[in-house]
């Protein structure tokens, strides 16, 4: 991959990757279980594929709210899920903590920040399961802007582009946004928007875009 390419897959997927962003947006306008599944999501996908995500999420739903370990280990499992017991364990322990300290008012939780990178400190300190990478993911999923999803996928097209020296994944918070603040500046330079430069990234390695 080199820049010249990469604008011209940017020309040919531009009005697909903004309409996905703008879907995105619409998910905050939902309810609070729309969140809340959407957070779900984004704690299933990490060394998993957004499809296998999407599937489990599928599975999930009819016991996501009432279901007890076994309900939902039991649902990841017939989804074809590669991690149903620990992922489990964490989505049972964050809908625990979001019902008990947030009474399910999830939006109203995320709309009290005022900083966006509190509000993803907030979801990395609080959320089991959930990373850097994971909590971006997420808040871009629910329509907030900013934020890189530093997955293999984006390390190994920056690597490609010369951006970064390797691929190697960023092990704390430090390492993780300076690979992002690398992200923003190579965005400025070829004049595409950080948000459509993850998706056009993500896609040149998937051949979706997805979420």
């Amino acid at each position: 991959m080199d820049i010249t390419n990469l604008k011209k897959e940017y020309d040919f997927k531009k009005e697909k990757i903004k309409q996905r962003l703008k879907d995105f947006e619409e998910v905050f306008n939902k309810d609070n279980k729309e969140i809340f599944e959407e957070l779900c999501f984004c704690i299933l996908t990490p060394n998993a594929s957004a499809r296998m995500g999407i599937n489990a999420m599928i599975s999930l739903k009819p016991i996501l709210y009432t279901g007890n370990l076994q309900d939902i280990q039991n649902a990841l499992k017939k989804s074809g899920y590669r991690y149903p017991n620990i992922r489990a364990e964490y989505i049972l322990e964050v809908r625990e903590f979001i019902k008990n300290e947030l009474k399910f008012q999830l939006k109203e939780k995320i709309l009290s920040f005022k900083d966006k990178d509190d509000l993803r400190d907030y979801l990395v300190n609080n959320i089991k399961g959930i990373s850097w990478k994971e909590s971006s993911h997420y808040l871009r999923n629910i329509g907030f802007k900013g934020y890189c999803i530093i997955d293999k996928h984006i390390l190994n097209c920056l690597t490609e582009l010369g951006i970064l020296e390797s691929n190697k994944r960023p092990i704390n918070k430090k390492q993780y946004l300076e690979i992002e603040q690398k992200m923003k500046e190579f965005s400025s330079s070829v004049g595409i928007n950080v948000d459509e430069l993850d998706l056009l990234l993500w896609s040149h390695k998937t051949g979706e875009i997805l979420k």
